[in-house]
């Protein structure tokens, strides 16, 4: 096993294993965490002996979401200038397949990263949302885009708009996850299907892989950058600054919507 700060490392077999450590902090995703993961998930991709990835947390939390206090503070143009988005665009460019296994919750930034997987293998105790809305802000890393694509407007709507979560059976329901399973069994459920996918034809994947993606994502690039400019803009905003600061210091935000 290879430690790094904030994540594991494992190989099992044909399938390479990233889970996502940083439990004092219900993994949140700040920086540090994304260019650790995205660097992982490059290595094993070119790697001949793997032909799928695994990328998990803990059985409480895939990923709580972004680091709040990481860019609390921060404006437009220093969030433009730090892009630290573009790690989701690392994601998009990773040519075998990776599987999400996700297990409790799944949150802003952590679904919007399980969600730029290919596969989701969820847990029963998972949980999925979008709650940047709670904090003066919206999904930027593809939140508004894949999970409209996944669910549907309606439900994508009122998970932007006004913070409701999935449980895992819902997720299922509306197409967000391959399946659901036992707390106990979702990483080897997602390792047992990772290793399949590992013992085929590697070009082939490959390719099936590019040609499924395209289908998903033709005119999403155009959307994904609206939206991140949009998320941008919000850092000039009063409300983003008080909604972030609320969340730090654990208190309910007062909105001016300036």
């Amino acid at each position: 096993m290879d430690m790094n700060t904030n994540i594991l490392i494992e190989r099992r077999g044909r399938v390479g294993l990233v889970r996502i450590n940083r439990p004092q902090a219900l993994n949140a995703l700040n920086a540090a965490v994304m260019g650790e993961v995205m660097d992982a998930l490059a290595v094993f991709d070119t790697d001949s002996d793997i032909g799928a990835i695994v990328l998990t947390g803990s059985e409480r939390a895939f990923a709580a979401g972004a680091d709040i206090k990481e860019m609390a503070d921060a404006s437009t143009v220093e969030m433009l200038l730090r892009n630290s988005i573009g790690h989701y665009d690392r994601l998009r460019k990773i040519t075998k397949p990776v599987i999400a296994a996700v297990s409790g919750w799944c949150l802003g930034g952590g679904n919007e990263l399980a969600m730029a997987c290919d596969m989701i293998i969820a847990s029963e105790s998972a949980r999925f949302g979008q709650p940047e809305i709670n904090i003066g802000v919206m999904p930027g890393a593809g939140g508004t885009q894949r999970l409209t694509r996944a669910v549907g407007k309606a439900i994508a709507m009122e998970m932007v708009l006004n913070n409701r979560t999935l449980t895992a059976q819902e997720a299922l329901q509306y197409g967000l996850v391959n399946r659901v399973v036992p707390v106990e069994k979702y990483l080897d459920e997602a390792l047992e299907l990772a290793s399949e996918i590992a013992s085929r034809a590697p070009i082939a994947i490959r390719l099936a892989k590019e040609a499924v993606n395209h289908a998903f994502e033709s005119f999403l690039q155009d959307g994904v950058t609206d939206e991140r400019r949009s998320f941008y803009l919000l850092f000039s905003t009063q409300d983003q600054k008080e909604g972030m600061a609320a969340f730090v210091e654990k208190r309910k935000p007062v909105w001016k919507g300036s």
